[in-house]
């Protein structure tokens, strides 16, 4: 995915403030062999790119100057509860760069699985993510999770993935995580009490 940026001149935080009611987002890049870099940004293009799955979670091409690079969002800054984006950091990479990113886990075919169709649970996913290790040039924008195996009892862990080559899932600790489990539908009976019928009583004589 590629986007545009342009060289920020003014730095500094009034500089910053004037730039963001223009519309633009300050932002900095960093990484390599080039210094870091003080960048802005068109926060309406950002904001819609920020949108997408793809932005956080893969190498992007940057163009600045006439010159694209291959860089990584690491870090944003957004405003405490309106949908403003104060400011964005960007690693460079290249072939050679490693990182450690978290990125997205889609679910496939729980729908097929034994536990949802033959024994009536449901898939509760226990995490959405995971934090990896691996070469840019390695970096997946997603992880798939194939659910069509799993039976009541039986959780799908870590270890039970199938990951793409030169990628390391970081457990930060945890040995092998539970990534999702399937749960048994409670079925619940609700008992109707019903009113007793009205007893008629007899009328009495004259």
């Amino acid at each position: 995915m590629k986007f545009v940026a342009f060289t920020r001149e003014l730095q500094g935080t009034g500089a910053s403030r004037r730039l963001r009611i223009a519309g633009k987002v300050p932002a900095i890049v960093y990484g390599g062999t080039a210094s870091p870099a003080q960048i802005e940004l068109d926060h309406n293009a950002l904001f819609h790119a920020l949108k997408k799955e793809v932005f956080h979670s893969s190498v992007l091409e940057m163009e600045l100057g006439g010159e694209t690079t291959k860089v990584v969002l690491r870090a944003l800054q957004m405003h405490p509860f309106k949908p403003l984006v104060l400011h964005a950091d960007f690693q460079r990479v290249d072939a050679t760069t490693r990182l450690r990113k978290k990125v997205p886990l889609h679910f496939i075919n729980e729908g097929e699985s034994p536990a949802v169709k033959l024994e009536k649970c449901t898939i509760t996913h226990v995490v959405s993510e995971l934090h990896i290790e691996c070469l840019a040039e390695q970096l997946p924008e997603f992880l798939t999770v194939d659910l069509g195996g799993m039976t009541l009892g039986k959780s799908l862990h870590v270890n039970d993935l199938a990951l793409p080559n030169g990628v390391k899932v970081l457990t930060h600790g945890f040995k092998n995580p539970v990534i999702a489990t399937p749960v048994a539908i409670v079925e619940e009976v609700i008992v109707a009490a019903v009113a007793p019928a009205p007893v008629k009583g007899k009328k009495g004589k004259k």
